[in-house]
């Protein structure tokens, strides 16, 4: 599958869907985006409960199997089977170190001290880089082994990888505008993009890092490694239906805002994976043939506790971002409204599937 393909589809479909609707495109292009043009539809309890009853019927099942699983299922396993290693190590100087960097930024990120001057706007960088380092930390402590230790020149170039692919997020905002940021009208356009580019390189790592940890959890792992196999006959014709529905989607994102916002999680997703179908290729959803779950729902789970941390950390800094989300904005959890941490669930496999195009490495978090 080609690289430049996914690219052009992905950044290409939004703005023709809004060129052939007759809209202007240069309010797309605005950088840093200030311009609030998409006036967004009240809260409505109708589509709140439709598009929460979605999300408990698809993963309640899971989660009752997580929770109930029998004890024989869930016993110790180790490291090489994506169970925890018989003998816990210490852990590592490197995770204090860890500690130590999220323990003073959080500090200085939820405090305004005169001190810190125009550094307070740069806060959320070492709360990441802090996590990063814990959450690979606790799973080398599990399994003695993790991926900033056994596989440090792709742990490293996760982190441009990451730049680059929450700056394609922040394009597709454009079309929805689901967030905003606040004070970024001080910024110039160069001095926006050194600002924003530095904490969306820890996107990648810090999502992986957490796949990774949650996948040496013997109780996550076995209970959904023989689950439900789901079959699909004739998938490279179901891969075309796919692409052709999830293009439209893109398409569409800009013209009825209000009503495709979800898409902005979902549709890139399905472009990679359909092609990937097409093409002949595996893709994060191959396991499920057999029943093995493990590859949709630990990254699912890794993303929601990343949003977690995010929105978290992000309500009471600084430099920050508030959410203008149609028909579901209520019931908040920090800035975020709750029935938008379901979006964090897609976009674990989106983090799974961008770091998987890097040149001959291929991950899932499964060892």
């Amino acid at each position: 599958m080609k690289v430049p393909v996914i690219v052009a589809l992905l950044l290409g479909l939004p703005m023709l869907g809004v060129a052939l609707a007759g809209k202007p495109v240069t309010q797309y292009l605005e950088f840093p985006p200030l311009t609030r043009y998409v006036e967004h539809a009240p809260f409505s309890w109708a589509i709140f409960i439709g598009l929460a009853l979605v999300v408990l019927v698809v993963a309640s099942p899971f989660v009752v199997r997580i929770f109930t699983a029998h004890p024989a299922c869930t016993g110790t396993g180790t490291a090489a089977d994506g169970g925890a290693s018989p003998l816990a190590l210490r852990f590592p100087w490197w995770g204090w170190l860890g500690v130590m960097l999220t323990t003073v930024a959080w500090v200085l990120a939820w405090n305004r001290f005169a001190w810190l001057g125009a550094l307070q706007w740069h806060t959320f960088t070492p709360l990441w880089i802090g996590y990063i380092l814990v959450i690979n930390a606790l799973t080398f402590r599990r399994s003695g082994r993790c991926m900033l230790m056994d596989r440090t020149r792709f742990f490293l170039a996760l982190f441009p990888l990451s730049a680059a692919f929450w700056w394609f997020f922040e394009y597709l905002n454009r079309f929805v505008q689901n967030w905003y940021y606040i004070g970024i009208s001080e910024f110039g356009p160069v001095d926006y993009f050194w600002y924003a580019t530095p904490p969306f390189s820890t996107v990648l790592p810090a999502v992986l890092g957490t796949i990774e940890w949650w996948s040496t959890s013997p109780r996550l792992s076995l209970a959904l490694q023989s689950v439900w196999p789901v079959r699909i006959n004739r998938a490279t014709r179901v891969g075309w239906g796919v692409l052709l529905l999830a293009g439209a989607g893109l398409m569409g994102i800009g013209v009825w805002p209000d009503y495709l916002f979800p898409l902005l999680w979902v549709s890139p997703l399905l472009v990679i994976v359909s092609l990937q179908v097409v093409s002949g290729e595996e893709t994060v959803f191959s396991a499920v043939r057999r029943g093995d779950w493990r590859p949709v729902w630990i990254p699912a789970i890794a993303a929601l506790q990343c949003g977690f941390f995010w929105e978290m950390w992000n309500s009471r800094s600084l430099a920050h971002w508030e959410y203008a989300v149609p028909f579901v904005h209520r019931f908040q959890l920090f800035e975020m409204p709750l029935l938008g941490y379901a979006g964090y669930l897609p976009f674990g496999l989106e983090c799974v599937v961008i770091a998987s195009l890097l040149p001959g490495r291929e991950w899932t978090g499964q060892r």
